[in-house]
């Protein structure tokens, strides 16, 4: 299993960078960029891939409305070259406050639109004269749609690598089954091993049966904070904050994918509470209507023997590549954190 780490995209990104050398030492494999409505991903992933030499980079993720698939094709393949082809293309539809709110794009169609914006990044990155009829997108452009000069083009350098590994972030059934179709690797949020087959069991089992073999296992990209001690139990309340807000806060009623990702792991009354709570603006009584049973079945915190029980959980549920966020009080703890995860799953 492959140890990731998720950088923040909320501020202190320089000074993580710095640390990167110690954890890459102590076992890290890869790290991951997020872009919601805060600096661009793309910037400091072209950053990470000038101070790092092993590490795998990956966008974690580039939103498929914010750019056209030719140029988020052109963006991997340059994050591919700059980092010697260590780079991953994380994509994701996010979500209706984000895409019309801070871009002013429809959101529309995710499941079409992800299906054509990887074929078409696959073409480009096998250097083909990119032509495409879509039901969401047309290359080149047809002449009634605009100067009808337009023509097919092939990118014009050779990429280091004719397929740059895709991974889709998905917890919806339909998303979950697409990634499990035509994707290197699926990112769920708030993995819950015990419960993920019962989930997404299904789905994984439609999409996998459609997977082209060339495609190769099904990289299962898994996120859980981390800690390690007999006296770790109060950090689990540090979760409190982003399980409020996702499930509570990321949609309206009916329209939000956390809450209903929440209700079928059998929260249904919780977590129709924390939504009207934090609606209503009441954000901290909606933090402490999150069940602590959820917060700790998606967590890596507890003493070393229910920690590794769990590490064994992740590993019957699926997970691949476990992307972790030490929680310790200094670097050299958190670091030691990451080591002892090596020790572990080596």
């Amino acid at each position: 299993m492959r140890i990731g780490m998720q950088l923040s995209y909320s501020g202190g990104f320089t000074e993580a960078v710095a640390e990167l050398s110690d954890y890459e030492k102590a076992g890290l494999d890869i790290v991951f960029v997020a872009e919601a409505y805060s600096f661009d991903a793309v910037s400091q992933l072209g950053f990470l891939a000038a101070r790092t030499e092993r590490l795998q980079l990956g966008a974690g993720i580039l939103p498929i409305y914010t750019r056209t698939p030719t140029l988020i094709a052109m963006t991997a393949a340059g994050l591919d070259y700059v980092s010697g082809g260590r780079f991953a293309l994380g994509l994701g539809a996010s979500g209706p406050q984000v895409i019309e709110g801070f871009h002013g794009v429809p959101y529309d169609a995710p499941l079409g639109r992800t299906r054509e914006l990887i074929d078409i990044c696959r073409a480009v990155w096998r250097r083909e004269p990119v032509q495409y009829q879509g039901k969401y997108y047309t290359l080149p452009l047809p002449p009634e749609q605009g100067t009808g000069l337009g023509k097919p083009l092939k990118l014009i350098n050779h990429p280091v690598r004719p397929r740059i590994p895709i991974f889709v972030a998905a917890i919806g059934p339909k998303n979950v089954e697409l990634a499990a179709e035509v994707a290197e690797g699926w990112q769920p949020l708030f993995f819950h091993p015990e419960k993920a087959t019962a989930v997404w069991g299904s789905s994984l089992a439609a999409g996998k049966a459609r997977r082209d073999p060339e495609l190769g296992p099904l990289d299962v990209i898994v996120s859980a904070p981390l800690a390690i001690g007999d006296d770790t139990d109060g950090l689990l309340d540090l979760m409190r904050p982003m399980f409020a807000l996702y499930i509570g806060g990321m949609g309206a009623k009916g329209r939000n994918f956390y809450n209903s990702l929440a209700q079928r792991y059998g929260y249904e009354k919780e977590a129709e509470l924390i939504q009207d709570l934090y609606l209503s603006g009441k954000k901290k009584e909606a933090e402490a209507a999150v069940p602590e049973e959820l917060l700790r079945a998606t967590a890596l915190i507890g003493p070393a023997t229910q920690v590794r029980e769990k590490l064994a959980a992740y590993a019957d549920a699926g997970a691949t590549t476990l992307t972790v966020t030490p929680l310790a009080a200094d670097h050299r703890s958190r670091v030691a954190l990451v080591e002892q995860l090596r020790t572990w799953l080596s």
